[in-house]
């Protein structure tokens, strides 16, 4: 039996793409920040006679990340990895700033790096991203430094320091950033899947970042034109590839798009 971890997935995107994995006969790990809600979701689906287990995950925490890493330590191996948990607060300052990129890009990569050893040699890891991210809406100077082809983790991280400094000097557009931390974060974490893509060369492992476009959830809102069925089909399809699929693309829809 395939395994799953899908993260922010008590409610929306999340609970959508683990009720789609849990029916393609994936035993499917639940998790998020709030605990009971997560468990309440949790059981709705093994209702269904889904095979779903809860976890309380809080990916801004690096002790809650540890902890689901170490319960997870004697389970099977993870075939699927999905990070869809992020946060798209009000307002735009450099506390949102901050907050914002360590929730939707660092809480990815703490997720992914604590959960790697624990990864199937054939895994898929889905980067739950948004057209927001973009780099149409940043300096020519920034899309270079964006998609250079030697980007490393640690040039990532000079950025989103940069944009988070920049924010609070009120120099941001300035220097070429877009006023808005969301499409920032996951401008990063399309940055991110391109270097693990990188890192995962040689391997059967794939990495892949998906837009699921805008869709009807409470960050989304009553008014975005697609349903939550449309917003998760992307998502699993990245999740379920064959070893023979794409790795290091962007995607919407199961069709590449560009960064």
């Amino acid at each position: 039996m395939p395994i799953a971890v899908v993260t922010g997935a008590n409610r929306g995107l999340g609970l959508e793409t683990a009720a789609e994995l849990a029916k393609k006969g994936y035993r499917v790990w639940l998790t998020g920040r709030d605990a009971p809600h997560t468990e309440q979701a949790a059981q709705a689906l093994r209702e269904q006679k889904l095979d779903v287990r809860a976890a309380q995950l809080d990916v801004a925490d690096p002790k809650s990340v540890s902890a689901f890493a170490e319960r997870l330590a004697n389970e099977p191996p993870i075939d699927a990895l999905v990070n869809n948990a992020g946060s798209s607060l009000s307002g735009f300052n450099a506390d949102v700033a901050a907050l914002t990129v360590d929730n939707n890009y660092r809480g990815a990569v703490r997720v992914t790096d604590a959960l790697f050893a624990r990864l199937a040699p054939s895994a898929n890891i889905v980067m739950v991203s948004s057209g927001m991210g973009d780099l149409s809406h940043f300096s020519a100077e920034l899309r270079e430094r964006f998609l250079a082809a030697n980007l490393t983790r640690a040039d990532i991280e000079a950025l989103a320091e940069e944009f988070v400094k920049a924010v609070k000097r009120g120099v941001h557009a300035a220097a070429g950033f877009p006023s808005n931390a969301y499409s920032v974060s996951k401008a990063l974490l399309n940055a991110f899947t391109r270097v693990l893509a990188r890192e995962l060369q040689g391997s059967s492992r794939h990495v892949n970042a998906v837009c699921p476009g805008w869709v009807k959830t409470r960050m989304g809102g009553s008014s975005a034109p697609r349903s939550l069925a449309q917003g998760a089909s992307g998502i699993v399809w990245a999740a379920t590839l064959e070893p023979s699929g794409p790795n290091g693309g962007f995607f919407r829809d199961a069709r590449p798009i560009d960064w």
